[in-house]
């Protein structure tokens, strides 16, 4: 059993930790790219121009939810053959879906040039996005976390987590770039698509990945003790059927766990830039820029929390991410709309660092809710739950809302009311651990005596 679970060098650990952070950030800038687009040009290249700016916004914003419904599919097809084969070749298969995607995004053909075709091709591609971003995260999450030394499991969580804003700060970079060196024009008629056209790294990361990285030694160790305990040939149940039947009140709790975080994530980084340059008249870059800016607050926010919840526990660090996010949406939005840079820079910040203390140990604590064997699907399936009901309308719905009321508290307190149902769920779960434990514990007790 030894030779099959090598306890690997300082130097490995920290190398598969890493990769797998460059990997996830590669591949939410790959996911962002899309949004920002969304809020930016896909309205007026991709959908007739006879719709009304609303109408087309809330379109372009309706095929970024796309990705968000097929994330679920990602996170079971992954999920089950992650658990049965490993989490290394899964998360390579992501990074290529997701890299050729991406950049065939960038090809395509615009509504002047082939009409409904264009924005049917776009939710095609965006399909394969959510489908490949949906498996890549507990490929990434697992690597990291199986490898981890003992009591650093959320920290080592914490490497995949910072991918999402390192995602956001490369995505934003590439328009920023883009917007400086060409003119308005020239910007809509092909220099959107450089950003896409990038994404061609992530197929070689893919290709590093699968000739460098190591897989997971808790996998590894689990599979040697699977084939000591029963025959070969004895075919084993589907993981993500066996997740489901045993523990569908835990990913149901820890979808609704992360309900908050991920609407309020996507609120921020992409409505606010669709509300920030239409009606608050702010420039593009501004915008762009708030959005980087609490980015990059967020990466060591992230560590720092993680870092904590292995010392103090993660259930009380993300019951307080929820209270303090849900109180200040109501700060955001009037710190926002004065329009100033230092503000609307603190505005975002402050509120992703708030995320932040959510979304930091969260790896961690999806991880630890299931066993080796189905952890994958497990983990997988609660955090593609959470993101099919928080993220993927939360732009469509901020702008539905802003429509009807104008006024921006009514989108304050959608963001509240996802924390709400978070800390609802949050407490439930751990509550349904602790008595877990609690049995367990009597079981062995019981059994000493």
């Amino acid at each position: 059993m030894t030779a099959a679970n090598p306890t690997p060098a300082r130097g490995s650990t920290a190398r598969l930790a890493l990769t797998s952070a460059v990997a996830a950030g590669v591949e939410w800038y790959d996911f962002f790219v899309y949004g920002t687009a969304a809020a930016l040009v896909f309205p007026h290249i991709f959908f007739s121009p006879e719709l009304s700016p609303l109408v087309a916004q809330l379109a372009a914003f309706s095929t970024f939810a796309v990705g968000f419904i097929a994330r679920p599919l990602g996170g079971v097809v992954f999920g089950h053959f992650g658990d049965l084969y490993g989490r290394k070749a899964t998360l390579v298969a992501a990074l290529m879906i997701m890299g050729v995607s991406t950049v065939v995004v960038g090809l395509l053909p615009t509504y002047a040039s082939i009409g409904m075709w264009a924005p049917l091709m776009l939710i095609a591609l965006r399909f394969a996005q959510g489908f490949a971003v949906g498996g890549q995260w507990g490929a990434a999450a697992l690597i990291a976390i199986e490898n981890a030394p003992e009591g650093r499991r959320g920290l080592f969580g914490s490497f995949v987590q910072i991918g999402v804003p390192a995602g956001v700060i490369l995505a934003n970079v590439a328009f920023i770039v883009s917007f400086r060196l060409m003119d308005q024009a020239a910007f809509e008629a092909w220099g959107w698509r450089i950003p896409f056209l990038l994404s061609v790294v992530v197929v070689g990361l893919a290709l590093y990945v699968h000739t460098r990285m190591q897989e997971s030694r808790e996998f590894v160790a689990a599979a040697a003790k699977r084939a000591l305990a029963a025959p070969s040939q004895t075919p084993r149940r589907s993981p993500i059927l066996e997740v489901i039947a045993s523990s569908w009140r835990r990913i149901l709790l820890a979808g609704g766990a992360f309900i908050a975080s991920n609407a309020c994530f996507y609120v921020i980084i992409t409505w606010v830039i669709s509300y920030g340059t239409t009606e608050l008249g702010l420039s593009r870059e501004l915008m762009l820029m708030g959005v980087m800016f609490g980015s990059l607050c967020m990466i060591p926010a992230l560590l720092l929390v993680a870092a904590a919840s292995d010392r103090f526990g993660r259930y009380g660090l993300f019951r307080l991410g929820c209270v303090t996010t849900g109180l200040w949406s109501f700060a955001f939005f009037p710190l926002l709309e004065t329009g100033g840079p230092i503000a609307v820079g603190a505005a975002i910040a402050i509120a992703l660092c708030c995320v932040a203390m959510m979304y930091g140990p969260q790896a961690a604590l999806f991880a630890e809710l299931f066993s080796t064997e189905v952890r994958y699907s497990g983990a997988s399936l609660g955090y593609q739950v959470g993101v099919l009901l928080g993220g993927g309308f939360a732009p469509m719905i901020a702008t539905a809302l802003f429509a009807a009321s104008q006024n921006s508290m009514t989108v304050a307190g959608y963001m509240a009311a996802t924390c709400l149902v978070s800390l609802v769920c949050v407490s439930w779960l751990h509550g349904h651990r602790q008595a877990g434990e609690a049995a367990l514990g009597a079981v062995a007790e019981a059994e000493r005596g």
